[in-house]
C-alpha cells in the first residue's frame, strides 16, 4: 500500500505566509522559503505554496518564490496561484517547482488541463477545487452574492441525500455554475494528476475536514485526493485518511502555529494503522 503524505500548506499573500477562517480574517504566519526549510527539517512529505490573491488581483504566479525556494529546499513543493496557461506553468516547473496547481483557469477553461498534462505529464498538473457546500435554500433562490459569509452545518459529516458541493474560483470569491464532484471526475479525465480538494466550509475553523465531500470525491476518481480545509486535531488527519478515502492530508494552522509536529502526525497515523514515509 502506497504511504499516506502529510502535506503542510502555505498560503501566500505580499510575500508572506498568511491564514484565515474561511478564507478570510487573514493573519501572518511567516517568511515562505523559511517555513519550507522548517517543514523540510521535519519531514513533510510535500509542500504547497498557494498565492491566494494572484487570480484576483490579476498577478502571475510566484516564480521567484519558487526559485528561492528551490535553491534551498530539496523535497517535492507545488506552486499555485495566477497559473493561467502553459507559459506559467513552464515558467514555474522551470524555476524549480515539481508540481503546478490550477483552479481558476481549469475552471474558466477545462482544455488547459488537456494540454498541461499533454505538455508538461499528467504528474505534474495538480486541479484544485474549493468547495461549498450548497444549502437546500441556495439551490431553490441562488444568489450572486458569494462574499457572504456562510456556517457549517451542524454535523458537517452527515450526507443527505440531495447534498451538493459547489466549485468556487477567484480564491473563493466566485461561484461557479460546476457540481465539485462532477469536476473532480472531468479533470482527472482530462489528465490531472491530482485533486487539491478544499472545504470552504471546514477552512480554518480547526473543526475536521469535510469527510462526506473527501469520500464523494476520492470514490469519484481514479487519482489521488489531497484533502484540505479544516484540520484541527492529528484525529481529523486520520478520519480524513481513512473515512475520507483521501491519499494525502492538507493542514496550515495546527503545523504552523505548532500545535503538532509532522513527526507527531506521522507517529499518530502509524498507531493508527496508517502507512506512512518516517
Amino acid at each position: 500500500m502506497l504511504a499516506k503524505r502529510i502535506i503542510p500548506c502555505l498560503d501566500v499573500k505580499d510575500g508572506r505566509v498568511v491564514k484565515g477562517v474561511k478564507f478570510l480574517d487573514l493573519r501572518d504566519a511567516g517568511d515562505p522559503v523559511a517555513q519550507a526549510k522548517f517543514y523540510e527539517e521535519e519531514g513533510a512529505d510535500e509542500l504547497v505554496f498557494l498565492d491566494i490573491s494572484a487570480s484576483v488581483e490579476k498577478r502571475k504566479t510566484m516564480v521567484q518564490l519558487a526559485r528561492r525556494t528551490a535553491d534551498q529546499v530539496f523535497m517535492p513543493f507545488i506552486i499555485g496561484g495566477g497559473i493561467e496557461n502553459l507559459e506559467d506553468i513552464r515558467a514555474v516547473l522551470n524555476a524549480g517547482a515539481d508540481k503546478v496547481s490550477i483552479n481558476t483557469s481549469a475552471v474558466r477553461d477545462p482544455e488547459l488541463i488537456n494540454r498541461a498534462a499533454a505538455k508538461f505529464g499528467s504528474q505534474c498538473i495538480v486541479v484544485a477545487i474549493d468547495a461549498r457546500r450548497q444549502k437546500s435554500e441556495d439551490r431553490e433562490h441562488k444568489t450572486e452574492d458569494s462574499s457572504q459569509k456562510t456556517d457549517p452545518p451542524e454535523n458537517i459529516r452527515h450526507l443527505t441525500s440531495d447534498q451538493k458541493w459547489e466549485v468556487y474560483t477567484h480564491g473563493g470569491r466566485i461561484r461557479s455554475d460546476k457540481d465539485a464532484v462532477g469536476w473532480a471526475r472531468e479533470a482527472a479525465e482530462r489528465g490531472g494528476g491530482e485533486i487539491l480538494l478544499t472545504s470552504m466550509d471546514c477552512d480554518g475553523t480547526q473543526k475536521g475536514y469535510d469527510l462526506d465531500l473527501t469520500r464523494e470525491v476520492s470514490r469519484s476518481v481514479n487519482i489521488p485526493v489531497i484533502a484540505s480545509g479544516g484540520a484541527g486535531t492529528l484525529e481529523h488527519l486520520y478520519l480524513a485518511l481513512a473515512a475520507g478515502e483521501a491519499q494525502a492530508v492538507l493542514a496550515a494552522s495546527i503545523f504552523h502555529f505548532r500545535t503538532y509536529s509532522i513527526g507527531e502526525a506521522k507517529a499518530y497515523l502509524r498507531g493508527k494503522g496508517i502507512p506512512v514515509r518516517l
